[in-house]
């Protein structure tokens, strides 16, 4: 029956990443650098607010777009941090984690045989949601400047069938960031463009050298933008699934219908705790942060030791290295170092074929596991040098 399925779910591959994390089941002993998490708990009062939420029975459904208190909550922070006015009532959404939020977004977008454009390398989970959509992502080639998107390199693939390019600053795999200058260059071009914008800031709350800024606050950019966030990486709320989406009344009005029909509310109990953690936790992600960046300078100074060239990143907890000059894949190299060394990497191909020849290490680990891991890979690299 298998060749009944719809052909587009048949033609989508799980993740690269993914498949690596399967193969590094089979090393139980090995020091993993992978993972795309936190590696912190929750805050206890945010956890708190939960067990309160659930003994007052808090577990029916809210409004589509989640429950009132908790938008207001999310308006004022986007306010508050990034200087980002939305109406609570009409212009956010509340949703099953901001992967939902992506899905949503390019579902009511999207059209058969529109193009989207992905500044690769990339977080893998655009693509197959595209495709699904019966359209087609369109790669930016960022690796020669420095993983960042400028209107020249948009220039060279943007077509009439372009519908959307998605923004994912602080960047999965690479941990780079825009400046003010380069966002403020690439908005006086994209407000001249009948395209969307879909700004996914889902790590905005780990920056480390200066503020977080969304496009969607420059001039020209609030009408075409959806911006994405959410509390998995800010809170340390991964497993919670809360996703925030902000975006003009006239375009989130649609949105709501797709979420509605999907999910019909994110989980209330969740809902409960990320009111809490909007509000009374709501620099909760400044400890977490300091010591993010301590174990970046740790790393960064191990890797510069070791010899490897790398584009220093500004947020996120990743860095991706390049290792082309080792005459080996990414996938073999991350495969030969999780044998050799019981090392665990991700390879760069996970984020698209632009990311060949580098692999993504995580800083979201203890110090003495990253002393570990930058121990191994130097061992390593020594062997094939």
């Amino acid at each position: 029956m298998e060749h009944l399925l719809n052909s587009r779910a048949r033609s989508i591959q799980i993740s690269g990443i993914r498949k690596f994390f399967n193969e590094v089941a089979k090393y139980p002993d090995a020091i993993s650098l992978t993972l795309g998490q936190p590696d912190f708990p929750t805050p206890l009062h945010v956890k708190e607010a939960a067990i309160k939420a659930i003994h007052n029975n808090q577990t029916v459904y809210s409004h589509n777009a989640g429950y009132e208190e908790l938008r207001k909550a999310a308006a004022s922070f986007l306010y508050e941090k990034y200087d980002l006015n939305y109406n609570h009532q009409n212009e956010v959404i509340v949703t099953t984690g901001a992967s939902e939020a992506i899905d949503i977004s390019l579902r009511a977008i999207l059209s058969e045989g529109d193009e989207v454009l992905l500044p690769a390398p990339v977080y893998p989970g655009y693509e197959p949601v595209i495709t699904l959509c019966g359209a087609k992502a369109i790669y930016i080639n960022t690796t020669r400047t420095g993983f960042k998107v400028t209107p020249d390199l948009i220039k060279e693939v943007i077509t009439p069938k372009t519908k959307a390019i998605i923004l994912p600053f602080p960047s999965n795999p690479t941990g780079v960031t825009l400046e003010d200058n380069e966002l403020e260059e690439l908005a006086d071009y994209l407000c001249k463009q009948n395209i969307f914008v879909i700004s996914d800031e889902i790590y905005s709350e780990l920056r480390y050298n200066g503020k977080h800024r969304s496009i969607a606050s420059y001039n020209g950019m609030r009408d075409k933008t959806l911006v994405i966030n959410g509390l998995s990486k800010s809170h340390s709320m991964t497993g919670w699934r809360i996703g925030l989406l902000f975006a003009p009344a006239e375009i989130l009005q649609h949105v709501l219908k797709v979420h509605q029909y999907n999910v019909t509310c994110a989980s209330t109990i969740s809902q409960a705790a990320a009111i809490e953690a909007l509000t009374k936790g709501k620099d909760d992600a400044a400890p977490m942060r300091n010591e993010y960046k301590k174990r970046l300078d740790y790393c960064s100074s191990r890797l510069e030791q070791i010899g490897l060239a790398f584009e220093k990143p500004n947020g996120a907890f990743y860095l991706f290295i390049p290792i082309k000059q080792f005459g080996l894949s990414s996938y073999q190299f991350a495969l030969n170092l999780l044998q050799k060394e019981r090392i665990a990497v991700v390879p760069g191909d996970a984020f698209s074929s632009l990311g060949e020849g580098y692999i993504r290490i995580s800083y979201a680990a203890s110090i003495e596991q990253l002393e570990k891991g930058m121990d191994g890979l130097e061992n390593f690299i020594k062997t094939i040098s």
